[in-house]
């Protein structure tokens, strides 16, 4: 493969484990592409299975259940859950490089949308980080788990599939829960970590909008139902339904239909 191209170069920001050197590399190439001077890739050699992504060797992984309960209004508890989402955001890069990188032969509006998604990823978590690290703490300093980059993987083989169960199932989550959070972050006063919660919502919208935007492009070119489509992927996959409370207004900006608003509310799966 020609290796300024698309293809070479998401995945060479996919597999960087240092997470400053990830980002250096993207924002290059979301650069680079904004520019117009990398080309699509042109070659029949399929993208490659990427089980791990590059990604330090902290935080350790463990299962969602293996993860300490701790209270927000103590110094850990405040800096665990500002890591917890810290490390979600880590994830949220390496998935976005992967769409970019996985899927071939598609619209150019795909690959653009997808290296915004990485490139906005990546400023929440400098600004996390940051933020992590004037609470006294470092990213990998929590435990952690690997749900996102596990349906990730699942989904590489059909972009139907990951856009329906990555951003508009798992990240549409995010959607919901970051109210709460919100509140508790302004109940301890933390002023900043509200603020760049705010901005991360505000982002996650466009972000859950680009992963209903090509979830619809791909039941239309299937001739699928999109809201149907989505119960029966949740199914196949063995994934748990929507769950309330929801943030409906933000939901709704981020493109889901008020048939499926409807039907998440009222529990009708």
């Amino acid at each position: 493969m020609n290796p300024a191209n698309l293809a070479t170069r998401s995945l060479a920001c996919l597999l960087l484990a240092d997470p400053d050197a990830k980002i250096a590399a993207l924002n290059t190439l979301h650069g680079d592409w904004q520019r117009g001077t990398v080309p699509l890739c042109d070659s029949p050699e399929p993208a490659q299975t990427i089980t791990v992504p590059g990604r330090p060797d902290k935080p350790q992984l463990v299962l969602p259940q293996h993860l300490p309960r701790r209270s927000v209004a103590t110094r850990e508890g405040h800096a665990a859950l500002i890591h917890a989402i810290t490390h979600i955001e880590f994830n949220a890069i390496n998935l976005a490089i992967d769409a970019a990188y996985r899927f071939r032969h598609l619209p150019r509006d795909y690959y653009s949308d997808w290296l915004q998604v990485a490139f906005e990823e990546a400023q929440h978590f400098q600004l996390l980080r940051d933020h992590l690290r004037h609470l006294g703490y470092e990213y990998g300093a929590f435990s952690a788990h690997d749900g996102l980059w596990e349906m990730t993987v699942r989904t590489a083989h059909n972009p139907l599939h990951r856009m329906a169960l990555v951003p508009r199932l798992l990240e549409a989550r995010g959607l919901d829960a970051s109210p709460a959070l919100i509140t508790k972050l302004r109940n301890i006063r933390d002023t900043r970590g509200v603020e760049i919660l705010e901005i991360i919502l505000h982002d996650e919208i466009g972000h859950v909008r680009v992963g209903n935007r090509w979830y619809e492009y791909f039941c239309t070119l299937s001739n699928l139902d999109p809201v149907e489509e989505f119960q029966r992927l949740l199914k196949e996959y063995g994934a748990s339904q929507p769950r309330a409370p929801f943030h409906i207004e933000a939901r709704r900006a981020a493109g889901f239909s008020e048939q499926e608003l409807g039907r998440f509310e009222t529990g009708a799966g």
